[in-house]
């Protein structure tokens, strides 16, 4: 499956194991997106946080977003299935950020997981980070949005 959206975006699933398009992305993403989405500072993957992170099977979904043009990368957006519910995470990197690939690639991901019967998502928000919660927000009804720390749990139907 490849699919074109907007203006050059390319989405395609990752496959199993692809822990080089996973590197690609993490190495373009600044300190700050990367606090955005591990919640600390993150000079590096472990060898397991990457083996996760690149696992794809049938509880685990990432997608893949290219620009045309670019080899490398844009974004990744994850789903890890738990009966009707799922835990997405997204990162875009830092060059592309503000120009829809987020909003595609969670689009695309909500797509998959109503086709897949999941009805409620759960996505963890580190610190302030409003335009990710618009984003999930514009893709599902809000259900429940809760602090934990210096993090916010969306629940979101689909």
């Amino acid at each position: 499956m490849q699919t074109r959206f907007l203006d050059g975006i390319t989405i395609r699933p990752l496959r199993n194991g692809d822990t080089e398009t996973v590197c690609a992305l993490f190495e373009r993403l600044g300190e700050e997106s990367l606090r955005h989405r591990f919640g600390a500072a993150k000079p590096r993957l472990t060898d397991p946080e990457l083996a996760q992170l690149a696992r794809v099977d049938g509880t685990h979904h990432a997608l893949v977003a290219y620009v045309d043009g670019d080899p490398l990368p844009a974004g990744v957006a994850r789903l890890a299935r738990d009966g009707a519910t799922a835990e997405v995470a997204f990162a875009v990197a830092d060059e592309y950020q503000g120009r829809g690939i987020g909003r595609v690639l969670v689009e695309e991901l909500a797509t998959v997981a109503r086709a897949a019967g999941i009805r409620e998502l759960h996505a963890i928000v580190v610190g302030e980070n409003p335009r990710v919660v618009s984003l999930i927000s514009r893709v599902a009804g809000y259900r429940e949005a809760r602090w934990d720390g210096g993090n916010l749990e969306l629940v979101v139907g689909l």
